[in-house]
């Protein structure tokens, strides 16, 4: 059955492929017979019309060329007619239906198909067209005329210049200023002279150099250093008087002892009175010279209050500028009871390994509240001050002292006899490994007097 089916299948399509020969060829027998016509009907009109020839022939072949387009369309047509006619009756059942050749036409397009191919096409990019430039007939080309530059740009520019010379200039200005007093030979000066203090010594350094790297001062430096006998707090005044002394000059430096400058209570007027006009005079001169003085006031708990009063009144901030570039130190043994106290009863709770500065830093922490609240009971002076207790010494800088004494006056520093004159000073009971002294250093320079 398959071999008759394959067999039948053939000479349909051989059948079918002969038709359309056929076809073909009838088409093309049509088109020459049609175009023989048209060239004989040409012929003949020539003959009678050689006037104008080449219009007639123009239009012959133009009704020629539509009449062959005519009959193509008719026979094509009339022959898919006949392919769908004998593919819906000759097409066996499962096999593909014949399809006669595509040919593409315009027929079947439609604008928006043809607007859709279009769409799909690439465009290309339009470049803009530059603007014209359009000059007057008798002027030619010329360039665009420039704009004139602001002069406040150059202005701005050398406002700026002016400024970062003004700020560099300060800040060379503010070294200077400090190199003045020369704060570093000051700070090898304390360390090596002031034994079993250099939190304290950290401290009173930290609020010079603040003080003394600016120019302009809303009030004056004031710090009081609080402590016990003994511990180096006169001795610390006459190290910063000397030092001093050497970077401002001497009548810039004021050293006043209370006992002896003022030793009666019924003087304390007149010494009040004439302590403001040394001070008044030395600010003035100071202002001149633009330089800062120093004031010491030692034995501070021996001022009358008449003292007091007129010395609050120099170093609160609504004084004329002068009075605002100004150093007051106070040195005291106010509050000393507290600080003997507190060392004594924590000595067992500070660190064997805690630095110096660190046990100073807590010691401040802790007392500076409490002597503040005392201080500010006794007179208001002592609420515009800086407040630095000092520590009890040790009996190892009970031996310092004693080294250092017998190096100035000459005596060879035997150790056994340095630790002799040691034990010979009272202290207190040990607390946490720690043998304070009750006098600290004041009777070391006696002892070496007596060898």
């Amino acid at each position: 059955m398959s071999d008759q089916d394959s067999s039948t299948s053939a000479s349909q399509t051989e059948e079918e492929l002969e038709e359309e020969l056929e076809m073909d060829g009838e088409v093309n027998g049509e088109v020459n017979r049609e175009v023989e016509g048209e060239q004989e009907e040409d012929n003949d009109r020539s003959s009678e019309r050689s006037a104008a020839p080449s219009l007639s022939s123009f239009s012959s072949s133009l009704r020629a060329v539509i009449r062959i387009k005519q009959k193509y369309q008719a026979m094509k047509k009339r022959r898919q007619e006949l392919a769908l006619g004998l593919g819906g009756a000759g097409n066996p059942t499962g096999a593909a239906p014949r399809t006669s050749p595509k040919i593409f036409t315009f027929d079947g397009l439609t604008p928006i198909a043809y607007s859709t191919l279009a769409a799909a096409a690439p465009q290309r990019k339009k470049r803009k067209r530059r603007k014209r430039v359009l000059f007057p007939n008798s002027g030619g080309c010329r360039a665009p005329p420039k704009q004139e530059q602001s002069r406040a740009k150059y202005c701005l520019y050398l406002l700026f210049a002016i400024v970062f010379m003004q700020v560099y200039n300060a800040i060379e200005n503010l070294d200077d200023h400090v190199l003045r007093y020369d704060l570093e030979g000051l700070e090898k000066t304390l360390r090596r002279e002031v034994f079993g203090q250099q939190g304290a010594v950290e401290g009173l350094l930290s609020h010079l150099k603040d003080y003394l790297s600016t120019y302009v001062h809303n009030k004056p430096l004031v710090v009081s250093l609080h402590g016990p006998s003994g511990v180096g707090k006169s001795h610390l005044g006459r190290l910063l008087a000397g030092h001093f002394r050497s970077v401002v000059g001497e009548t810039l430096v004021l050293q006043y002892y209370v006992l002896h400058h003022c030793p009666q209570e019924a003087n304390a007027l007149h010494c009040a009175s004439d302590l403001s006009a040394i001070i008044s005079e030395m600010v003035e001169r100071a202002e001149e010279e633009e330089k800062i003085p120093l004031f010491i006031f030692d034995e501070a708990e021996h001022m009358h209050d008449e003292i007091l009063d007129v010395l609050s009144q120099l170093v609160a901030s609504k004084q004329s500028n002068e009075y605002l570039n100004a150093i007051y130190l106070f040195l005291s043994n106010l509050g000393h009871a507290h600080i003997t106290k507190h060392m004594l009863h924590n000595s067992s709770s500070i660190s064997m390994g805690m630095s110096a500065s660190g046990r100073h830093s807590n010691l401040v922490k802790e007392l500076t509240p409490i002597l503040r609240n005392t201080l500010e009971k006794l007179h208001i002076l002592w609420t515009e001050a800086d407040i630095l207790p000092l520590g009890l010494l040790e009996k190892g800088h009970v031996m310092e002292c004693f080294l250092d004494e017998m190096t100035r006056e000459g005596f060879y520093p035997d150790h056994t006899n340095i630790e002799r004159l040691a034990g010979e000073i009272e202290y207190y009971p040990t607390v946490g490994g720690h043998e304070y002294s009750q006098t600290g250093c004041k009777q070391v320079v006696a002892k070496v007097n007596l060898l």
